[in-house]
C-alpha cells in the first residue's frame, strides 16, 4: 500500500508541526532582519552623515534585492528542493545584516543591505511552498497564515531591538548579533524533512517516460508564462504590487513618522508600533480561519478594507481624533489587523500553481512585487515635502481597497486539493 504524502494526512502531524516551527522561525528574523533598518534609520543617518533620501534609497535597494533573491531562489527551490534553499536563504540575510553593523560609509551599507535583501527574497516563498505542499487541503488555510505571524513579530522584535536596545549598545552592535538565526540552520539540516510531493515529483521527472518528455519541456520561467499560466501568474503579480505598496507606504517610514511628525520620543513610538504589531499578529493568526470558512476572495477584501479604515484614521484624520489617544491605538492596531491578508498568499498560490514551478511562481510574483517597492520610501519622502509624513503614508490606503477589490479576478480556491502530477 502506497504511504501517503504528507498532505493527503486527515490531520497535521508531527512532521507537519517541524515544517511549520522552521518555516515560521525563517520569516520571523527575515523580517525582523529586514525592518530593523527602520528603526535605527536615526543613529544611522546621524554617523554615516546620510540624508533621508540617502536612508531612503538604500532600504529601497534592499527591497529591490528582495525581487531578485525571490526569482532566483523560487527558481533554485523548484530544481533542489526546499529544505536546501530554506538553509541558503537564512544563511543569507543573516550574514547580510551582520555585515551592516561593519558599513563605514553608504556604498558599504548598500551592499550590504542588498545581501540581505536577497537572502530575504527567497525565504518566503520557499517556507510557504513548504507549508502549502504538506499540510491537508482543508487546513491550509489557517496553517499558511500562521506562518505569516513571523513578520508582526519580527517586526515587534526589531522594534524592541531598534527602541530599546540600540540606545544602549549602538546600532553597529544590534547588527552583529543578528547573525544569531543562522543558529537555526543546524537544526534544519538535521531534523526538517523534505516535502515529500517534491520528492515524488523529482522521482516522477527520472522515469524514462518523462525523460525524454523533459529534454523537449519549457523551463519553468517559460511554463509560468505559458498560455496556461500566463494570465494567472499576471493576476498574482499585481495584486501582490498593490498588497505589497500597501504594506510598504505604511511601514517604510512609520516609525519615522511617529518620531518626526507626531514628536513622539522613540520609547513612545516603539511601543505605539509594538501595539500596531499585536494587531498584526492578531490578524494573522485570524485570517486562515476566516479565509478555509469564508473562502480567499472574502477574507482578502474584509483584511484589506480593515486596513484601509485604520491608514486613514491614523493620517489624514489624526488631527480629528488626537484628542482621543486611545482611539488612535486602536486604529493603530487596525492597521495591523488588516495586514492579516498577506497570510493568504501561501494557500492561494500553492492551490493555483502545479507543483513543478509553484516556488518560481510565488517567489517571483511576491518578491518582484516587493522589489517594485525600490521607489516608495524615496516618494514618501518627497510627498513630505509638501503634504508631511502623513501625507506619503495616507496613500497606502488606496493600495490597500485596491487590494480588496483586485483579489475578485481570482478563482476561489478554497479546499483544492493538490496532487504530485498536476501539471
Amino acid at each position: 500500500m502506497k504511504t501517503p504524502l504528507l498532505n493527503e494526512y486527515e490531520k497535521p502531524a508531527r512532521q507537519h508541526y517541524k515544517i511549520l516551527l522552521m518555516s515560521w522561525a525563517g520569516w520571523v528574523f527575515d523580517f525582523y532582519d529586514l525592518m530593523l533598518f527602520t528603526f535605527l534609520l536615526m543613529p544611522i543617518g546621524l554617523e554615516l552623515h546620510l540624508s533621508d533620501i540617502q536612508l531612503s534609497f538604500i532600504l529601497g535597494s534592499s527591497l529591490a534585492a528582495t525581487a531578485l533573491g525571490g526569482v532566483i531562489f523560487g527558481f533554485l527551490c523548484d530544481y533542489l528542493g526546499r529544505k536546501l534553499v530554506l538553509q541558503l536563504t537564512i544563511l543569507i540575510y543573516s550574514i547580510g545584516t551582520f555585515l551592516s553593523g561593519f558599513a563605514p560609509n553608504l556604498e558599504l551599507l548598500l551592499i550590504f543591505r542588498i545581501i540581505t535583501g536577497l537572502g530575504v527574497g527567497g525565504e518566503w516563498a520557499t517556507g510557504q511552498t513548504y507549508i502549502g505542499e504538506t499540510f491537508p487541503a482543508k487546513v491550509r488555510g489557517r496553517f499558511g497564515a500562521f506562518m505569516q505571524t513571523g513578520a508582526p513579530i519580527g517586526i515587534a522584535l526589531a522594534a524592541i531591538v531598534g527602541g530599546y536596545v540600540a540606545p544602549v549598545i549602538g546600532w553597529r552592535a544590534c547588527f552583529f548579533v543578528s547573525i544569531l538565526p543562522a543558529v537555526l540552520v543546524i537544526f534544519i539540516r538535521k531534523s526538517l524533512p523534505e516535502s515529500d510531493m517534491w520528492v515524488e515529483r523529482r522521482k516522477l521527472a527520472n522515469q524514462e517516460k518523462l525523460a525524454a518528455q523533459k529534454q523537449k519541456s519549457e523551463s519553468n520561467l517559460k511554463l509560468l508564462f505559458s498560455k496556461k499560466y500566463r494570465k494567472l501568474f499576471i493576476l498574482s503579480l499585481i495584486l501582490a504590487i498593490f498588497d505589497m505598496s500597501a504594506y510598504w507606504f505604511t511601514y517604510s517610514w512609520l516609525p519615522g513618522y511617529l518620531q518626526m511628525q507626531r514628536n513622539f520620543p522613540i520609547a513612545k513610538s516603539t511601543l505605539w508600533m509594538i501595539i500596531t504589531q499585536l494587531g498584526g499578529l492578531a490578524g494573522y493568526a485570524s485570517f486562515g480561519f476566516v479565509s478555509d470558512k469564508t473562502g480567499r476572495r472574502p477574507a482578502y477584501s474584509i483584511y484589506s478594507f480593515i486596513m484601509a479604515i485604520g491608514l486613514i484614521m491614523i493620517t489624514l484624520m489624526w488631527d480629528a481624533i488626537a484628542a482621543y489617544p486611545n482611539l488612535i491605538l486602536f486604529f493603530m492596531f487596525f492597521v495591523g489587523f488588516g495586514t492579516g491578508m498577506f497570510g493568504g498568499y501561501g494557500p492561494l498560490f500553492s492551490e493555483l500553481f502545479p507543483t513543478k514551478i509553484r516556488s518560481t511562481a510565488m517567489g517571483s510574483a511576491f518578491n518582484l512585487a516587493r522589489g517594485v517597492q525600490f521607489f516608495t520610501p524615496v516618494i514618501i519622502t518627497l510627498v513630505a515635502v509638501k503634504y508631511g509624513l502623513s501625507g506619503g503614508i495616507s496613500l497606502a490606503a488606496l493600495f490597500a481597497i485596491l487590494t480588496g477589490l483586485w483579489i475578485w479576478t481570482f478563482p476561489e480556491t478554497k479546499g483544492k486539493r493538490l496532487y504530485v502530477e498536476e501539471e
